[in-house]
């Protein structure tokens, strides 16, 4: 008895099967795209649902003046624009915010890289440092406004206990305008700058040894070592660092909403406060979406400013 066998096509040979595809089927790079669309699908459905939606939906509200009494929404054009930029209010608390991002971003870009370059020297009791740097990082802001409240307090608080204890007068630290805005950075400041301190501690810790081996064999001290090898190695960390904390400062909100809610005489409040005030006090939506698309803009063109300072990776 004889059996008979059919040869199947390898790879190569006339009648074989492309690599890559299954007898069945569509071809595996298909399946994969399919696969890979599959799961990405929630996800994009959610970006759209929460993202894209709200910005079309506001863009669309700027043109309008749309209000929360429920009247009737007409089209208004480029009337909210206008009316923005003849508001004092919205200049006086887009200056507000600024005055806030400059006095604020200095101290937290230098003080978390001097905070760092203390911890990577090999300071005793490593982990303790560690975890007083950035502890209050985890703190959530309304903790962080109670803790400030009961240190700004003007009679038993303790900033102005200390001053009393060396013969000085009692500072309002929030209710006096030459000072409402400092105290609130000085918050901001302690609050958010472990963030910052672990940035530059994880980029001073991936700095390779050789280089500073080799400066001290060409008899390099600390202080030559740290201009000339430390800071222009921390560059794009030091960069990247004022990008995230000038557009976090252009955002505050929550920490002057509850402690000084824009006052005194509104010399703290910030241009998001102002949005929420004019949508949802005033009711007026469509006036708050066109000044939120303004500020919007010009955090923006701030983006792209600090990109163009990034400097590039090398190789």
């Amino acid at each position: 008895m004889s059996t008979t066998t059919s040869k199947v096509p390898v790879s190569g040979e006339p009648g074989a099967r492309p690599a890559g595809t299954s007898p069945t089927g569509p071809p595996a790079p298909a399946r994969r795209r399919r696969t890979g669309l599959l799961f990405v699908l929630p996800f994009a459905a959610v970006f759209v649902l929460f993202m894209v939606w709200p910005v079309l939906h506001g863009l669309w509200m700027s043109f309008t003046d749309e209000s929360l009494t429920l009247k009737g929404t007409e089209f208004v054009g480029f009337d909210n624009y206008a009316e923005a930029f003849g508001d004092p209010d919205v200049w006086s608390s887009l200056g507000n915010t600024v005055f806030f991002t400059a006095i604020s971003v200095v101290p937290l870009v230098l003080l978390s890289l001097a905070m760092a370059l203390l911890v990577h020297t090999g300071l005793a009791g490593q982990w303790v440092w560690r975890l007083a740097f950035f502890a209050p990082y985890l703190l959530p802001v309304t903790v962080v406004t109670m803790i400030f409240q009961w240190l700004y307090q003007p009679d038993l608080g303790m900033l102005n206990q200390a001053l009393d204890a060396v013969g000085l007068g009692p500072v309002g630290w929030l209710s006096d305008e030459a000072f409402a805005m400092w105290s609130i950075a000085a918050l901001t400041v302690w609050w958010t700058i472990g963030f910052n301190f672990l940035l530059y501690l994880a980029a001073l810790q991936s700095l390779p040894d050789t280089l500073y081996e080799a400066a001290a064999l060409d008899g390099a001290g600390a202080w030559r070592r740290l201009w000339s090898i430390t800071l222009p190695q921390l560059r794009r960390t030091t960069v990247l660092v004022v990008m995230l904390q000038v557009l976090a400062s252009l955002k505050v909100f929550d920490q002057i909403y509850i402690l000084t809610k824009g006052g005194p005489n509104g010399s703290t409040r910030p241009i998001l406060e102002y949005i929420y005030d004019v949508g949802f006090t005033g009711y007026r939506l469509g006036y708050a979406s066109a000044i939120s698309y303004l500020f919007f803009a010009i955090i923006i063109i701030v983006s792209i400013a600090q990109l163009r300072f990034m400097p590039r990776k090398e190789g």
